[in-house]
């Protein structure tokens, strides 16, 4: 009975035969074995089966070896490529999320307008009226102070009024040369009555250089952020209330745009957090979990970053979801309970805007 053939080497009759073939292609590849060359300049006046060379062996164990290297890296790559394609479409269904969000504002923004307008013109002729009739009752103490209370709800309403027309009208910016020390001090100064003696503020600067924003409107919207902090941190009878003020720099890709350094302003509070039913809704005009308010002050924060071209991020303290900070006790904020709001601003806005108008949101972040 023959000897079986183990398959762990070629059959010799088919390797003199394919001798000639392997040494072609080997020259094709511009790979040359010494021992493939000798096999195969042997192999035709030989008569019988030779002795396989050993040389012969170890070359193409060798290059058996390489096929099944560069078969792991093939493989290695496929799936590579296909973890690449899997965030690409989690990208594009985010950037696709955040347009029709966009669009679906922009229709209510203009409803509101057209609402808060026709409102607007008879609030005028209300505190017109009461005003006189406040004066012709002067000496009626009793129906005063009902004209008081009509004139106090007509301040209310027009308050409402002016939300919805913020929220509503066109964004302009007129980016100015700034920093965070100057923004941050210019929003404390407005908030100065509901934080002395209220709450302790910590700023910490990470990050200072001059950057171009509307100093106006970022005010506005880092204040809309502190009042909702204050006012989280007062209905939780937070007994230490602290609102941290912070400025870092971080490099972030968006959908639209590639990897760039933004600048991230942070307004961070002690309360209790948000409940995550309600974390995706937050940002939708006219909700809100106060007792009053008209739930337009973070769309409204949503619609002027936005303009500038940026994005927010927000996270409750403690969350393993919580992005890196840049700051160095950040095993101290995962242990804090709050909430923690980033305004994410490009450095320079215009360029930003052109690209898009801020309606993607974060998708891959680079520490800085």
């Amino acid at each position: 009975m023959p000897a079986r053939h183990t398959g762990l080497l070629p059959r010799p009759r088919s390797f003199l035969r394919g001798a000639d073939d392997v040494m072609s292609i080997l020259e094709r590849q511009r790979i040359t074995l010494p021992g493939v060359k000798r096999a195969a300049e042997n192999s035709a006046p030989m008569p019988s089966i030779p002795r396989a060379d050993n040389v012969v062996i170890d070359d193409l164990r060798d290059l058996m070896s390489e096929v099944a290297h560069a078969s792991q890296r093939l493989q290695a790559t496929h799936g590579s490529l296909q973890d690449h394609v899997a965030r690409l479409q989690r990208e594009l269904a985010d950037a696709n999320a955040a347009l029709r969000r966009s669009q679906a504002l922009a229709a209510l923004g203009q409803m509101a307008a057209g609402i808060a307008h026709e409102v607007r013109n008879p609030l005028g002729s209300i505190q017109l009226y009461v005003q006189m009739l406040a004066e012709d009752l002067a000496d009626r103490p009793a129906q005063s102070e009902l004209c008081a209370k009509i004139a106090r709800a007509v301040v209310t309403l027009d308050a409402v009024v002016r939300d919805v027309l913020a929220f509503a009208r066109d964004m302009l910016i007129n980016p100015q040369p700034t920093t965070a020390q100057q923004l941050f001090e210019r929003t404390t100064e407005n908030c100065q009555s509901m934080l002395v003696g209220k709450v302790r503020v910590v700023r910490r600067l990470d990050w200072n250089r001059e950057f171009q924003a509307d100093i106006g409107l970022i005010v506005q919207a880092l204040g809309n952020l502190v009042r909702n902090a204050v006012e989280a941190m007062e209905e939780a009878s937070i007994g230490q209330a602290q609102l941290r003020l912070s400025a870092t720099s971080r490099r972030i890709r968006c959908a639209a745009s590639p990897p760039e350094t933004r600048v991230v302003l942070a307004v961070e509070d002690s309360g209790p957090g948000i409940p995550p039913a309600v974390m995706d809704r937050i940002f939708n005009p006219f909700f809100t979990t106060r007792k009053t308010g008209t739930g337009l002050g973070l769309a409204i924060v949503h619609r002027i970053i936005d303009a500038h071209g940026g994005h927010l991020l927000i996270h409750n303290l403690g969350s393993q979801n919580l992005p890196p900070s840049g700051d160095s006790t950040e095993s101290s904020v995962r242990g804090r309970s709050g909430t923690r709001v980033e305004i994410c601003l490009p450095l320079n806005p215009a360029a930003a805007s052109s690209a898009s108008r801020g309606t993607e949101r974060p998708l891959l972040e680079h520490p800085a």
